[in-house]
């Protein structure tokens, strides 16, 4: 540990000529300190020569040991941000990813009932239910999952934000009653293959592999979701799931057997096919 006094622009610079694993050293320096010394980023710049507590130090010190090792800055600092919303994050479900919201997009861009009804199946942190209900506040949004530390901290999320959807924990649709019908399903469920050597990479060492890995080439969940998904949506509802950018042919492709219509995959933010995306129709799906 260093023991000489540091302003903020020192132990900035400090930490990201040590994060050298981080593909975003800079970026973690900066969140790290601004958590450290509870002020936001742009403190950092304004104060460059503020010399640090010895405490405040010491703790970013910690941090920084630690981000080295590879703990995620979520975890570090309990939080994340997605679709503008602060949500609190621990190692009980996944981190909510910036190209998740690509899906919170395209689920508003449809053309809904004003008070749709919508479920986020394998919610985790919430996010994408809290993101559509943030947006869409007389929609009447439902989430499940089926890890009860995920449901109490999905809950602790939607109290924080005091935004009011229903959280139930259940293993997909197993807990909802079978006359309950959707206008929109969306899911952001396990997609990796066990043997993909990226599960021993970056933040998803720290992440559950049950809210990562699936069987059947990372399909098994994704072909559950859409079988059980004809049951639970209206006749022209539509159902959004995410997975691997080389998925999208296989899901187009188990959608359109269960003969979805309007299928189509959407990009992300690094023009990958991302989600996916198709409409049920009792009429022609019956």
């Amino acid at each position: 540990m260093i023991k000489t006094p540091m302003t903020i622009a020192e132990a900035l610079r400090w930490a990201t000529q040590h994060m050298t694993l981080s593909e975003t050293p800079k970026l973690d320096a900066e969140v790290l300190l601004a958590h450290t010394i509870k002020r936001d980023r742009t403190y950092l710049f304004t104060w460059a020569d503020r010399i640090l507590e010895p405490l405040q130090q010491e703790r970013f010190e910690q941090l920084v040991q630690r981000r080295k090792l590879g703990t995620p800055v979520a975890h570090l600092v309990g939080q994340r941000e997605f679709w503008s919303l602060p949500l609190t994050v621990n190692d009980s479900t996944l981190i909510p990813r910036p190209d998740t919201e690509v899906l919170v997009e395209q689920a508003l861009n449809l053309p809904m009932p004003s008070a749709a009804t919508v479920l986020d199946l394998g919610t985790g942190t919430g996010a994408i239910a809290l993101a559509l209900k943030s947006s869409r506040p007389q929609w009447q949004v439902w989430a499940v999952d089926k890890m009860a530390a995920a449901v109490a901290l999905a809950q602790q999320n939607a109290q924080t934000l005091k935004l009011s959807i229903s959280i139930t924990q259940s293993d997909w649709f197993d807990a909802l009653e079978p006359q309950q019908k959707f206008d929109l399903i969306v899911s952001n469920p396990p997609y990796i293959d066990a043997n993909d050597p990226h599960l021993a990479q970056g933040d998803v060492r720290f992440e559950p592999k049950s809210a990562l890995v699936a069987a059947n080439n990372g399909l098994a969940d994704i072909e559950t979701i859409i079988q059980g998904s004809k049951q639970y949506l209206r006749s022209e509802g539509w159902l959004l799931i995410e997975h691997g950018w080389t998925q999208a042919a296989a899901v187009r492709e188990l959608m359109q057997q269960a003969q979805f219509k309007a299928v189509t995959s959407i990009r992300d933010y690094a023009n990958l096919e991302r989600v996916t995306m198709g409409q049920w129709s009792t009429t022609d799906g019956q």
